[in-house]
């Protein structure tokens, strides 16, 4: 990881503290200009054009507290896919998925999603290589992205209360999501092949039911 995405542990704030308190409304403004900064540069350049210097000018903090929020750009990465991951869900619920049965919605829900990541190749790049690149100091944000496509899929399933079998179902669907996206950016599958394995990996539904 460049040096420029570390600060002593001294100075460091974790991300994960804010998550333990409520922020203010003044702090969650500047996190959210923060992850928009993020997602514009990296939108632009990709991971190598998010430099916590930059986002600190263009969110107009000083950055030192970009820090305070962030302590690499790895958490900011992994916190802008769980805010990209975030919104999508709002898109979705406004629109939710036509199929038939829980398979076929997950994977239509599962497909809109991969389309809107579709169109900003250079973010999606970014915060996959983020996720790859996560160690334990990244946990909280890497669960929180978890919580949020458990969450997405959820919906489209159209449960509140999944047994542990359907739960277990979840994370192999989220992981072969993931894998699908990293197959993808890397020029190693086209959108054709992402479709069969995602509606593969979504009948997975039908044995839990």
């Amino acid at each position: 990881m460049p040096a420029e995405a570390k600060v002593p542990a001294s100075t460091a704030r974790p991300a994960a503290q804010h998550a333990s308190s409520p922020l203010t409304e003044r702090q969650e403004a500047r996190r959210r200009r923060i992850l928009h900064a993020s997602a514009q540069l990296a939108s632009r350049g990709g991971f190598d054009a998010v430099q916590m210097r930059e986002v600190a000018e263009s969110s107009q903090v000083a950055l030192g507290t970009l820090y305070r929020y962030f302590p690499s750009k790895v958490h900011l990465l992994v916190a802008t896919m769980q805010d990209q991951l975030e919104r999508m869900h709002g898109t979705l619920r406004k629109k939710p998925p036509t199929g038939e049965t829980a398979a076929e919605r997950v994977a239509e829900t599962l497909m809109r999603a991969f389309r809107a990541l579709q169109r900003e190749p250079h973010l999606a790049d970014a915060m996959v290589r983020a996720l790859t690149f996560a160690d334990r100091s990244v946990s909280p944000e890497v669960d929180q992205v978890s919580r949020q496509t458990t969450a997405i899929i959820l919906d489209a399933m159209g449960l509140e209360d999944p047994t542990p079998e359907q739960l277990s179902a979840v994370r192999v669907i989220e992981h072969t999501w993931h894998s699908a996206l990293i197959t993808w950016l890397s020029g190693r599958a086209s959108i054709a092949q992402v479709r069969i394995d995602i509606e593969t990996v979504c009948r997975l539904i039908d044995l839990t039911a």
